[in-house]
């Protein structure tokens, strides 16, 4: 019978968790045996007694350390802690959001440990991991709020009102970046009755912007910046030039901006810097969803709100889980959609690594780096005479990725994002 176990995330401001009470039952009657820690849930207001009536037992905290060295299949939200790693059996399963480029230490542990990670911000933008696609379910909360943070701090009315004292114009917004999070907030935004205009460098994201009922600001020349996997591939600095003139002069105008552009595996390009906040109108608001990796705006300060200029700028982090019960049943919900399909029909678990879906958002594997570019980021600090798996990693990684260019389809899964 496979171990599952879902810990209370330690991260700090980490209000979500990695499974619902709706979700574990499902894992219940794939014949897994789930252990929930005490609490898990309250910072999402899933309480244990729901868990334990979908079929958990529930673990005190000092009985974690034993749970972890039995468990099968860790399922986070952030990623494990370097002592939880410890703690872990080899061949345990870790499935987590994982940015392996940016936890080096973490990935080396994992492999020495063979520990098999995978990460869901990997998981492959294909029609059949819809279900999986964690980054979309998260980021389309993060631009919901964005806009609901923009018109709290916004010191004037988002829509249109004509009233006895006379008409209030509606708010102009301005979206900075069209995927997920984007479109989300434009949405939220033309709710609430303002007037938005949204930019994007990927050709798509026009007609989706024009669907919602916006204005997309078009660049002249303006090139399809879109990969494969529908994310936006890094600009030249001459169309960032060119957008910035462009997009800057609607800024001045604007009374609120919403920023989302974000590269994955780089840091966030500054699209808002400094000088152009400073021509912004007083009282104008900034919220820069990319302020984790970054930030969009040059006047950003992570997990702060300041005010530069007379422009009020806010710079959330974990945004999604300042929506934690939303939060934490849609991704519990992707999570359960990439476990599922591990189970085998004897309720083992079994890694296919034939499958795109865990051969693409797999870390490590079998004492390896699988992940190539994080192989490489290691190996580049590794000695000549450091020990061989990363370099094992990375060979098979392009071995892998080689193969995957090879065999790529145009089959894409859900909206072109380029959280």
């Amino acid at each position: 019978m496979v171990r599952v176990l879902i810990p209370k995330e330690t991260a700090q401001a980490e209000t979500r968790v990695a499974a619902s009470p709706e979700t574990v039952a499902k894992l219940v009657d794939k014949g897994a045996a789930v252990r929930v820690q005490e609490g898990a849930g309250d910072a999402s207001y899933l309480i244990d007694a729901a868990y334990e009536k979908a079929g958990a037992e529930l673990v005190l905290d000092d009985e974690m350390d034993e749970e972890l060295s039995q468990a099968d299949l860790l399922l986070k939200v952030r990623e494990p802690t370097l002592g939880e790693v410890e703690q872990l059996k080899p061949g345990a399963i870790v499935v987590a959001h994982l940015v392996p480029q940016n936890e080096l230490d973490l990935v080396e542990a994992m492999a020495e440990a063979k520990i098999s990670s995978f990460s869901m911000n990997l998981v492959p933008r294909i029609t059949r991991a819809q279900r999986m696609d964690a980054l979309s379910s998260q980021a389309n909360i993060a631009g919901y709020k964005a806009a609901l943070l923009a018109a709290a701090q916004l010191p004037k009315y988002f829509p249109l009102l004509m009233t006895a004292a006379g008409t209030v114009k509606p708010a102009k917004v301005i979206v900075m970046g069209a995927g997920v999070a984007g479109l989300q907030a434009i949405a939220t935004c033309k709710r609430l009755g303002a007037q938005v205009w949204a930019s994007d460098v990927r050709l798509a994201a026009k007609e989706q912007v024009e669907s919602l009922g916006a204005k997309f600001i078009d660049i002249p020349g303006m090139e399809d910046l879109e990969d494969e996997r529908g994310y936006a591939k890094p600009p030249t600095p001459e169309f960032l030039e060119r957008q910035r003139k462009i997009v800057g002069d609607q800024v001045t105008e604007a009374d609120a901006v919403i920023t989302t552009a974000l590269v994955p595996g780089r840091k966030a390009p500054v699209l808002v810097p400094s000088p152009l906040v400073r021509r912004m109108k007083p009282g104008a608001v900034i919220v820069d969803l990319a302020a984790e990796q970054g930030g969009n705006c040059e006047e950003t300060v992570p997990g702060e709100t300041v005010v530069r200029h007379g422009v009020t700028v806010i710079g959330p982090r974990n945004i999604p889980g300042t929506v934690s019960m939303s939060a934490s049943e849609l991704y519990a919900r992707n999570v359960l959609a990439f476990v599922v399909p591990l189970f085998d029909e004897q309720h083992e678990l079994k890694l296919d690594f034939e499958d795109e879906v865990v051969d693409q958002s797999a870390v490590t594997h079998d004492g390896k780096v699988h992940h190539g570019p994080t192989a490489e980021l290691l190996a580049q600090r590794c000695s000549p005479s450091s020990p061989s798996a990363v370099e094992e990693g990375k060979a098979d990684a392009e071995t892998d990725e080689k193969a995957e260019t090879d065999e790529k389809t145009d089959e894409k899964g859900g909206d072109d994002a380029s959280e």
